[in-house]
């Protein structure tokens, strides 16, 4: 099935321009995370007791944060919990047993009697535990970036590699930078870098590199049939060929995630708005950005090559 009929798009034109909006989207993303005082960690990464509390009436955030403050809980990140009437509440105090959670309850209920809190969800989270999972989820990133790597260098050549892996690293960022941007600007954006948020990263990885091999598979074997054509009218080809395919795998997948993400409640949804971006800019870099720097190393590689014969037959006219 072919979702577009035969087209004839030139990809590889403007490259170069899109090198800039990745690298500007990149930047803006990066520079977000220190002016908004770090990447939001969830309990899972920083230790400490998270609740969540329902409410008969919508609370006062404000009167919430003053009695965490009187109850000794001076730094506590308060936020809405999908329904107005439900709030996040996350202190990273830490205390035998469940000294921490018990006090936050007794406090609620003696300040709002009225609004009859009732405590959904308690979690707690040592601060060891939590370093440990977060060096743990740095690595595990890392480590299939280089996987990655290994693979599609030993299935093509050492340069596919390197272009691969540079697509799935500026998918990673550029995922994370848009996370940082729109974090906290609505209740419906509240999200943190906890466990389900790697999962996605893990899985926008390898679904990236599927998509990029898919792609290079179709160059390989467009080689051996137009030998004569250029590297640039190559991947063009084999891009206009594949575009169908992409359009289907990653539509069908945006689909589901924005599905996930509208009604998937408050704890899929960080999940599924990383999957969302990541299928997006996944289907973008593996043509503007792996694709790319193939050809354009590729065409510096044999510039290099052509130019010592360019100035020996210069210098043989100059002599003769």
């Amino acid at each position: 099935m072919r979702f577009f009929g035969k087209t004839n798009i030139d990809f590889m034109g403007p490259r170069k321009r899109w090198y800039l909006i990745s690298l500007s989207v990149i930047v803006i993303g990066m520079l977000s995370i220190p002016l908004k005082g770090g990447l939001d960690y969830g309990l899972d990464f920083t230790g400490g007791t998270e609740l969540v509390v329902g409410f008969n009436k919508v609370p006062d955030v404000a009167e919430v944060r003053a009695m965490m403050n009187a109850a000794g809980f001076a730094k506590t990140e308060i936020k809405t919990f999908g329904d107005p009437n439900k709030l996040l509440i996350r202190t990273q105090t830490l205390a035998e047993g469940t000294v921490v959670g018990d006090r936050i309850k007794a406090a609620l209920k003696q300040t709002f009697p009225s609004l009859n809190p009732q405590v959904l969800e308690e979690q707690k989270i040592g601060a060891k535990v939590g370093a440990e999972l977060r060096k743990d989820a740095f690595l595990a990133v890392v480590f299939s970036l280089i996987a990655m790597l290994i693979y599609v260098g030993f299935r093509f050549k050492f340069i596919y590699g390197v272009g691969a892996v540079a697509a799935l690293f500026h998918d990673v960022l550029v995922t994370l930078g848009v996370i940082s941007l729109v974090d906290g600007l609505t209740p419906f954006t509240n999200f943190e870098i906890d466990q389900n948020m790697i999962a996605a990263f893990l899985t926008l990885v390898g679904l990236s590199v599927n998509d990029t091999v898919v792609i290079f598979d179709r160059m390989r074997e467009n080689q051996k049939i137009y030998r004569s054509m250029s590297l640039s009218d190559l991947m063009n080809k084999s891009l206009n060929e594949t575009l169908s395919r992409t359009i289907i795998t990653s539509g069908t997948i945006f689909i589901v995630t924005v599905v996930l993400f509208l009604l998937g409640g408050e704890v899929n949804r960080g999940f599924a708005f990383a999957m969302t971006i990541g299928i997006i800019t996944g289907t973008y870099s593996s043509i503007y950005i792996a694709s790319a720097i193939v050809l354009d190393y590729t065409n510096r590689k044999l510039a290099k090559k052509q130019k010592p014969a360019v100035t020996e037959k210069a210098t043989y006219e100059v002599i003769h």
